[in-house]
């Protein structure tokens, strides 16, 4: 795959700019180094002193706002606005979305956006078949989707092209200015709980540790599942342009966003697993919020649509 379709930084109308060596740097430590190697360190951890109830339930409890952080917040309302929320919420979802330290909402989007347009085609930041569609080929193209392009590209998406919206908000400029102090409250969070649980400094660091350090690396490798597997594996009832399909596995550990093939059909809907059985957590929050008044002018799936689109014609979601 190359790049010659997607138009360069001197062309007046760029898609993406280039990125520094500073920042590739930093990108191969955070978002590729650090994610392989601490899963690969909590396993001698666990073998040698364990992880206990309390550890337990603070990396859980992170790992939900984390992971609702980036499917509803990042992902459904800032990147596809499913839906609109009054400020408090929408604040909070950016936060919570930036406590999986997967960047700045606006980078997030940006790449994101630039991925549904070139989905599995020249231009697409992050596609498994990147390197042709069977073999060792279809292998290296998924480590690539699945962090490998974090360090290799050296071109992102210019967040001026894709998201010139979220850049003309107040509320996502601050967030983006103050982005490190919120991926430190990320792991200075579950130290604290910890800490102040246990009452003592070996709390603070298994708390660290297990909800901080682990639960960022597990985080990281469920989320970008959804890149390699959810491209590569599963079934597809939908027809789309591209090879995004559904993955029952991988919905469960994203909490919906692994019903992947409804939402290239219709990025903008608010619920991701539309047809029976395929249970989506985040499009229950979304309706809870609604409900609540919190929430509103969310884009529910059209049975209508749904119909004329299916491949098969298994009964659509109730």
């Amino acid at each position: 795959m190359n790049s010659s379709s997607i138009p360069q930084p001197d062309s007046g109308t760029a898609e993406t700019v280039t990125a520094t060596t500073g920042r590739r740097t930093v990108y191969l430590i955070v978002l590729v180094v650090l994610p392989v190697l601490l899963p690969a360190l909590a396993v001698p951890a666990a073998w040698g002193w364990g992880i206990g109830p309390r550890d337990v339930v603070i990396a859980v409890v992170m790992y939900l706002i984390s992971i609702f952080g980036i499917a509803i917040g990042y992902h459904r309302l800032f990147t596809h606005r499913a839906f609109r929320c009054h400020r408090p919420l929408r604040v909070a979802l950016m936060l919570a979305g930036g406590m999986a330290v997967e960047g700045p909402v606006t980078l997030w989007a940006a790449e994101h956006r630039r991925h549904h347009k070139y989905a599995d085609r020249d231009g697409d930041p992050h596609s498994p078949w990147r390197y042709g569609d069977d073999g060792l080929a279809l292998l290296r193209g998924m480590a690539h989707a699945h962090i490998g392009w974090f360090y290799t590209a050296r071109q992102r998406s210019s967040r001026r092209h894709w998201v010139p919206d979220l850049l003309a908000d107040p509320d996502v400029r601050r967030f983006d200015a103050a982005y490190p102090a919120v991926a430190a409250l990320s792991f200075a969070l579950p130290t604290a709980v910890g800490g102040l649980w246990s009452m003592s400094w070996a709390g603070a660091w298994t708390a660290f540790f297990w909800g901080g350090l682990v639960r960022y690396a597990v985080v990281h490798h469920v989320t970008w599942s959804v890149n390699s597997i959810a491209h590569t594996f599963g079934d597809r009832p939908f027809r789309t342009r591209d090879r995004s399909s559904n993955v029952r596995w991988v919905a469960m550990l994203t909490l919906g966003e692994g019903w992947h093939n409804w939402h290239h059909m219709e990025p903008a809907c608010a619920r991701h697993g539309v047809l029976r059985g395929q249970f989506d957590p985040s499009a229950r929050l979304i309706r809870w919020f609604e409900l609540a008044g919190w929430a509103f002018g969310v884009r529910w799936p059209d049975p209508a649509r749904l119909a004329a689109r299916r491949i098969d014609q298994r009964d659509p979601h109730p």
